[in-house]
């Protein structure tokens, strides 16, 4: 082994006196594993050799020329310091180095959690490919500022959705709440430091108004005359299975014949976005079009798809044209599934009752319905204006007008 003392004058005068490219290396006499290594290109660089757990390592420090052997000294005894804090240098440079770029952390997310956990996985997924690699992806998730957040997020709610002509901000917020999620998780897996402040942090979430839309009452006959003549007959059946049963869209196109169970007019539905299985009752008009949908060989699935033993798969085109020909172009498949919770509460079925049948996961969810099954309100200021009226001396005609 070459030991000396390193100075500047011996770095200066180093040669590279190795055989058949092997590694050559001057260790220093004053600082314990610090070290000049000489590549037979004449190149120089300042490296350290230690030990982590038994485990014999050797990073690079600097490279002579861009720093002095007095920097590379100095950044020595600060590694070796980090060694005896039982820490691993070069694996944390390496670490540094290479990984945990916003795209690995993207990666790691999808696999590590919302595929596993979130039915909507997808959803996510599209998002991390629209907005987030795109803009972050080759940046370090440590280096991801509220700013950069904060920019992001107007930019996606600066962006015309094509579809409905507005600004979208609903999109923005949940891309704002996926970045939330994905940082969370990021300084529990050891992609950022552990306390830094998530970059979401007092970020304003653009203002929502919840979508109310359902199919009206006045509104059904040319709706129920537009699916009647839907050309697509398995589109049609899942169409009213909507209206009937009020399924989700994912959990209604992937029913499988195992979970329908005609006998007891009833469906069992063990993967669903509540994380709970579902036992849904069945109508008598729902039974009788489960009853009327033919029963394919080799495929489980109920509304089976145009590839062998899958399920059908694009219901959007369907519904435009059912919509369109029902002039009814603003409501979305998701607002069918609405319709059936608005015309329960209309029945005077409970929130509880409603919540249950829909499956909601969280009663906040079902609270959309509440100015229709609780009319409380008006019988109680309707109480209020009789007594109004009585403590004046006057009483309401027939015909809204009142008299002493």
């Amino acid at each position: 082994m070459n030991r000396k003392k390193l100075t500047q004058t011996t770095v200066n005068k180093a040669e590279y006196e190795g055989q058949n490219n092997e590694r050559y290396i001057v260790w220093d006499t004053n600082i314990q594993g610090f070290g000049l290594r000489v590549y037979p290109s004449g190149r120089k660089a300042y490296v350290l050799s230690y030990r982590h757990h038994g485990r014999k390592r050797l990073m690079t420090i600097a490279t002579h020329g861009v720093e002095t052997l007095s920097q590379a000294q100095s950044k020595a005894k600060i590694e070796l310091g980090k060694v005896s804090a039982d820490t691993d240098p070069l694996a944390q440079k390496q670490k540094n180095a290479q990984g945990d770029t916003v795209k690995d952390l993207c990666a790691a997310y999808m696999e590590r959690h919302a595929k596993i956990k979130k039915k909507s996985w997808t959803d996510d997924q599209a998002m991390i490919d629209n907005w987030i690699t795109p803009a972050w992806g080759a940046l370090k998730a440590k280096a991801i500022t509220r700013d950069d957040v904060a920019a992001l997020h107007r930019k996606v709610g600066a962006k015309i959705n094509p579809k409905t002509e507005k600004p979208m901000q609903t999109s923005a917020n949940r891309v704002l709440a996926l970045i939330s999620k994905m940082w969370e998780l990021a300084e529990l897996w050891g992609y950022v430091e552990e306390g830094k402040p998530n970059p979401t942090r007092k970020i304003e979430r653009f203002k929502e108004v919840k979508r109310d839309r359902y199919v009206k009452h006045d509104e059904f006959p040319l709706l129920a005359k537009s699916i009647k003549g839907e050309s697509n007959k398995t589109a049609q059946a899942a169409l009213w299975l909507y209206l009937l049963t009020g399924l989700r869209k994912s959990e209604l196109l992937s029913l499988e014949w195992s979970s329908v169970d005609l006998d007891r007019q009833e469906l069992r539905l063990a993967d669903t976005k509540a994380g709970r299985v579902h036992y849904l009752p069945l109508s008598a008009p729902a039974v009788d079009i489960l009853s009327s949908i033919p029963r394919i060989v080799g495929n489980p699935y109920v509304l089976t798809g145009k590839l062998s033993g899958k399920h059908l798969v694009n219901i959007d085109k369907p519904w435009r044209r059912v919509r369109k020909a029902a002039g009814l172009e603003d409501v979305t498949l998701h607002d069918l599934r609405r319709t059936v919770g608005s015309w329960l509460a209309q029945d005077g079925s409970s929130l509880p009752l409603i919540g249950k049948v829909l499956n909601h996961s969280n009663s906040s969810t079902t609270q959309i319905y509440a100015r229709f099954a609780d009319d409380s309100g008006r019988k109680a200021l309707e109480k209020h204006g009789e007594a109004i009226l009585d403590a004046a001396g006057l009483r309401a005609t027939a015909q809204g007008a009142s008299k002493p």
